[in-house]
C-alpha cells in the first residue's frame, strides 16, 4: 500500500489525494501536522529523497524565516532541526512505497510512479 505525507490543507496535496483517489490508487495519508513527524521518520523521508530536496526553499515559510536563519541552514542536522521545528516548509507531498518515494505533484509524474511500482 501506498502511503502519502503532508497537510492536509495544501493546495498540492489536495490535488494529490484527489489523483489517488480519482484513479483507485489505495493509500494511507499521514498529516503530519496532526499526526507529528518524529526525527525517526523524518530521517526516513530524508534517506528516500535526500535534505535538500525535502526543504522547500520556494514556499511562503521559508520566505518568512529571516535572512541569518536562511543562511544557517546548510546542511542535514541544521535542515532537519528546522523541519522538525516547523513542518510546513517540508515539500510536500511525498509518496512512499516501500523503499521508492516520489516527492511534490504532477500527474505524470504519478502515473509513471504507479505503473514502475506494479
Amino acid at each position: 500500500m501506498y502511503k502519502i505525507y503532508g497537510i492536509k490543507n495544501c493546495d498540492t496535496m489536495k490535488k494529490a489525494l484527489n489523483w489517488l483517489n480519482d484513479n483507485k490508487v489505495e493509500f494511507e495519508f499521514h498529516n503530519y501536522k496532526t499526526e507529528g513527524l518524529s526525527p525517526e521518520l523524518l530521517q526516513s523521508f530524508i534517506d528516500l529523497v535526500g535534505w535538500q530536496p525535502l526543504l522547500n526553499t520556494k514556499g511562503t515559510t521559508w520566505r518568512k524565516l529571516d535572512e541569518a536563519t536562511r543562511q544557517s541552514i546548510d546542511n542535514e542536522v541544521s535542515a532537519k532541526a528546522l523541519m522538525l521545528e516547523n513542518t510546513s516548509i517540508i515539500k510536500r507531498p511525498l509518496l512512499v512505497k516501500g523503499k521508492k518515494a516520489l516527492l511534490g505533484f504532477s500527474t505524470d509524474g504519478y502515473q509513471q510512479f504507479i505503473k514502475d511500482m506494479k
